[in-house]
């Protein structure tokens, strides 16, 4: 399985007021902002300037184009946090060869017709166009946006979401370099009049998507600005894909004997690491609950829903805040975004908190949450949110002060050591990476043993259902 670039995560470009802050850009990091426990937050928030460098030397890591490891470190360690981008088809096709090879899971490709319910309403039977009728004890719905089963055949509800994030469409489009492209290590999310654009950089060709509200934009405007950002004679030719995007979620995930997983609960926004971040989730927590007897299953069911509306509407809460703080003036798109009337009730509660003390753990006090304190941190203080400076104490301010400049010195050190992210992918294309744990890697004090798996398509969705297509 090839991988095509390592990412540190991403960089948001213009989601704030250009005639206020020019150009401007943050980094949402994989890094913790805390330093040996000490949230820097409340000494930087005296300081201001760049919040992500402030407290993590990752973003000095970012800033320079390296790659988050050598060449001598061993595979799954890492000098700075990194995630993979790869090949889903692959991927897929390597989970299903993992499946049914080492933990002997039946394979059997058929469509899905009909089904079969007793008389409580459990299904007993697939029924199938190519395989006849299939008695199954428990049904997982990985049909993807169409829900085939919980919401086709079961009818359990799509509860729209648009009204509070208005982005429904994307125009998706892979483009060739014309020459040997330079590969960043993050994902760009560069923000327009109504809506965002994807670019990955994949080694070839890069993968580009106009997201935006149709509401606020023609597509025939969409269009353009999409040639206007990839170029005009470069777009010429190639494929654009329009994505009609149905946001919101079902009303229950969990409905008899049938779950969903995946995109059949539901979608919210384009870039595919949050649909993979709920899928892992979900299933997590469904083998952790996996009733036992069919007696058990409707309390299980209903323990599962309550869980999984909670991540859910957190996951809402969290992708509407990138727009409700923004401070752009120049379209109706973010005027709408910052009214109330579009902003959750739990976001509006928190922002408003969050203007007089940075947020906390305690401010996240369920498990059963996705995106928790240092995402919000890396946002809302990317996005240069107004919380008031807080009254420090001296044993604080000293040992913060310490640590912050800790975090400029290991920055300093780490940068000196690092490769070029495209160098360093080069070398693994040809040599490959050390297994096992490397010596230098034992005893380099900033290795960290953290690897995150994002990817741009569902791959674990496209896993379970067997499918390979992951256009």
């Amino acid at each position: 399985m090839r991988c095509h670039f390592l990412s540190i995560r991403s960089k948001f470009i213009n989601w704030l007021d250009k005639k206020k802050h020019s150009s401007n850009a943050y980094h949402h990091l994989f890094s913790n902002p805390s330093v040996r426990g000490l949230d820097l937050t409340s000494l930087w928030l005296q300081q201001q300037g760049d919040y992500a460098s402030y407290v993590s030397p990752q973003a000095a890591v970012v800033a320079a184009n390296l790659a988050p490891k050598s060449i001598t470190t061993a595979e799954y360690q890492c000098t700075v946090p990194y995630a993979y981008h790869f090949d889903a088809r692959k991927f897929a096709k390597l989970l299903h060869a993992n499946a049914t090879g080492s933990f002997r899971v039946q394979y059997m490709q058929a469509d899905v017709t009909d089904i079969r319910t007793d008389e409580e309403g459990f299904i007993t039977h697939l029924v199938t166009a190519q395989q006849g009728e299939l008695a199954f004890d428990f049904v997982i719905d990985c049909t993807g946006f169409q829900a085939s089963l919980l919401g086709d055949k079961l009818k359990i509800p799509f509860q729209s979401c648009a009204d509070q994030l208005f982005t429904d469409t994307a125009l998706a489009v892979q483009v060739p370099y014309s020459q040997e492209p330079e590969l960043p290590p993050y994902t760009l999310a560069s923000a327009h009049q109504a809506g965002w654009v994807w670019d990955i950089a994949f080694d070839q060709p890069a993968r580009v998507g106009f997201v935006y509200s149709s509401a606020h934009m023609h597509e025939d405007v969409a269009y353009q600005k999409l040639e206007r950002y990839v170029g005009k004679t470069q777009l010429a030719g190639l494929n654009v894909r329009k994505i009609p995007m149905r946001v919101g979620r079902r009303e229950k995930f969990w409905h008899k004997n049938c779950v969903a997983i995946g995109l059949s609960q539901g979608f919210v926004e384009p870039l595919e690491a949050t649909a993979i971040l709920l899928a892992d989730f979900s299933a997590e927590l469904l083998s952790q609950c996996f009733p036992a007897h069919r007696g058990e299953m409707s309390l299980v069911a209903e323990r599962f829903n309550q869980r999984m509306l909670h991540a859910w509407d957190r996951v809402l809460d969290f992708i509407k805040l990138h727009y409700c703080i923004s401070d752009r003036t120049d379209s109706d798109f973010w005027h709408d975004n910052r009214a109330v009337s579009s902003i959750p009730e739990s976001l509006q509660q928190k922002l408003e908190l969050w203007k007089y003390h940075a947020p906390s753990r305690e401010d996240f006090f369920s498990k059963f949450e996705v995106f928790d304190l240092d995402n919000y941190l890396y946002v809302l203080y990317g996005m240069k949110y107004p919380t008031r400076k807080p009254q420090l104490s001296s044993s604080y301010k000293t040992r913060a002060e310490m640590l912050a400049k800790q975090v400029q010195q290991q920055a300093e050190s780490i940068v000196s050591e690092l490769i070029p992210h495209q160098e360093l992918l080069a070398k693994i294309k040809q040599y490959g990476l050390q297994k096992g744990i490397s010596a230098r890697g034992k005893s380099h004090r900033f290795i960290i043993n953290q690897v995150v798996l994002t990817a741009s398509k569902n791959f674990f969705l496209s896993a379970l259902a067997g499918y390979g297509n992951l256009q």
